[in-house]
């Protein structure tokens, strides 16, 4: 792990140079992906760090999609607004979330879990586009750091009891409800929760496309990921608790879903269906099976690739309209219609066409939730036809009817956005031939 560290560290002296910058973490993803394959065993790499599979693949999900984040955000380099500065936080970001996913000790997690709020903060109030960014840095960061504060009080808690805060030797007999509340309530804000998701939608509207794709791609996942780690020493107490979390999310899911259908503004919709989404991993994790820890998995990497393109397809559009609205943005169609090719295969896969990862996580996780409970088909089968109408919903929306009179010249798309789409689009349906690996998991 300290030779990622020490990448991280010695690019500092090379944020002048963003290309350069680019490139090296392309080969830093690749790097780690194929020299550090992990699978049902926690390989250490260190006293206080180490990777599994849930671990690896996480890590090499933040590596690549921050290589796409800085490849998606030309217009930055472009008008040369802050780039030094923009290239230290993508730094930044990398280093906390690398730290935030190999770590085994609770306490280093905690820490590198809440940095990794500042970065994206900067991003937010940096390269924000309206001034109610402000107010949605705010929620942001309020919302998190709400639920945060119990979570280091139940850290040291723990530390108190067992006098160890390694993840892999904690193990509790006088569990509480309020310890198991404070445990997980910050990953249930962060994945989010819905009823708890207010925040999410707001930052993802004001955000810059780099801040929209890492919340989508990452910051959710943290949740998910934590969620899994503190049920590895609280699962058996928490099975009689986990019901209310099930009926809330596939309540919340089912409204959400609903409420897509209403959005005017292309990243809402985007948004609110990761809120979906996501409802489901929360069920997955909930139902405490086999299945459900693997689906969530697979879930939250495909959501990852998924959200993370459909955010960058809508700032395509955004660049050359300067406007997030349906109203205006119609009948790309006529206008890019190679462009339209991958808005339908992208908005395909977010209704968990195969042979995306999407699919291959809803099959574990709906088998996981029948098995909890059959009659959670119902809100099952709404959600999935639901998925399916605001993906066609935001496709003939945005493709379909007639252009806008007020545009009078409109930019074709150019290589680097058809490559930063493909480069979604590849590993989102094609890592589906490598779900042994995912399976490994426990």
């Amino acid at each position: 792990m300290m030779k990622y560290i020490f990448m991280l560290l010695f690019l500092i002296p090379l944020v002048k140079s963003y290309w350069l910058i680019n490139s090296l973490f392309m080969i830093m993803c690749f790097m780690f992906i194929y020299l550090n394959i992990s699978y049902d065993f926690v390989s250490p790499s260190g006293v206080f760090f180490g990777t599994d599979i849930l671990s690896y693949s996480l890590i090499g999900l933040t590596y690549f999609i921050i290589f796409l984040m800085m490849m998606a955000s030309y217009k930055i380099y472009n008008n040369n607004e802050k780039v030094t500065f923009f290239l230290c936080v993508m730094l930044m970001m990398m280093f906390s979330l690398l730290l935030t996913f190999s770590s085994l000790n609770m306490f280093i997690f905690y820490i590198s879990f809440e940095s990794s709020l500042i970065p994206t903060l900067f991003l937010i109030f940096g390269w924000g586009y309206q001034p109610e960014r402000i107010s949605a840095g705010y929620y942001l960061l309020f919302y998190t750091l709400f639920a945060s504060l119990p979570l280091l009080l139940g850290i040291f808690y723990i530390n108190s009891l067992v006098y160890s805060l390694d993840f892999w030797l904690i193990s509790l007999d006088n569990l509480n409800l309020y310890l198991y509340l404070s445990m997980i309530l910050a990953f249930l804000f962060k994945m989010p929760v819905p009823f708890f998701h207010f925040w999410l939608p707001k930052a993802h509207v004001e955000a810059p496309i780099s801040g929209s794709m890492i919340l989508a791609a990452i910051l959710l996942k943290m949740g998910g990921y934590g969620l899994i780690r503190v049920y590895l020493f609280m699962g058996s107490y928490s099975v009689k608790y986990n019901y209310f979390w099930m009926v809330l999310s596939l309540w919340g899911a089912l409204m959400v879903s609903f409420l897509c259908m209403f959005q005017v503004d292309i990243k809402s919709i985007i948004a609110y269906s990761s809120v979906a989404h996501m409802s489901l991993v929360i069920c997955g994790i909930m139902s405490y099976s086999f299945y459900g820890f693997v689906g969530s998995l697979i879930m939250m990497i495909g959501r990852g690739f998924c959200s993370s393109a459909l955010f960058c397809l809508a700032n395509i559009i955004y660049e050359r309209s300067h406007s997030r609205s349906l109203f205006i943005n119609k009948g790309y169609l006529s206008v890019m219609p190679s462009l339209t090719m991958f808005w339908f295969l992208l908005c395909a896969n977010n209704m968990s066409s195969p042979p995306s990862l999407n699919l291959l996580g809803e099959i574990y996780l709906i088998n996981s939730i029948i098995s909890w409970d059959y009659m959670t088909f119902i809100f099952l089968g709404i959600l999935s036809f639901m998925s399916c109408c605001y993906s066609i919903y935001l496709f003939s929306m945005t493709q379909h009817g007639y252009m806008y009179s007020g545009f009078s010249y409109m930019n074709s798309v150019n290589i680097r956005e058809y490559m930063l789409i493909i480069f979604h689009f590849i590993p989102l349906n094609l890592l589906v031939l490598k779900f042994d690996t995912f399976s490994l998991f426990f």
